[in-house]
């Protein structure tokens, strides 16, 4: 199956006890919580290039599978890290953070981010 499509967030679990985890400030939190992110997707083999718009914030990344890239982390900053794919999962780790994206179904995408035992996930349906 391939990622490409447009996505809106239906749900999201766990998101301020993971966020306040991270050290992300309390306002941001606040603001952050009841806004639903629009990720739209362009995948062409194994490079990706990921818009998500999430109020008047807009986050953009590129990479190819298997090859450093440069992401923002939850707090703003630039981290490198390597996006590996395993079957219809992307998966990355950044810093104590591992990042798993699964296409579920044809119209679905689950995201799950852990810290320690601490675990924020997100679903988003394809429009």
């Amino acid at each position: 199956m391939s990622f490409t499509g447009k996505y809106v967030q239906e749900s999201q679990e766990n998101f301020e006890t993971f966020m306040r985890s991270q050290g992300v400030p309390e306002e941001h939190i606040k603001m952050g919580k009841d806004l639903k992110s629009v990720s739209e997707i362009e995948q062409n083999g194994d490079h990706f290039k990921i818009t998500i718009t999430k109020g008047t914030h807009v986050s953009v990344v590129s990479f190819t599978v298997g090859q450093e890239c440069e992401i923002d982390s939850l707090t703003g900053e630039k981290v490198k890290t390597i996006i590996r794919r395993e079957g219809n999962k992307l998966i990355t780790n950044v810093k104590e953070m591992t990042s798993v994206t699964e296409l579920v179904d044809a119209n679905t995408i689950v995201t799950t981010v852990t810290a320690g035992s601490i675990k924020f996930t997100t679903t988003s349906k394809r429009v």
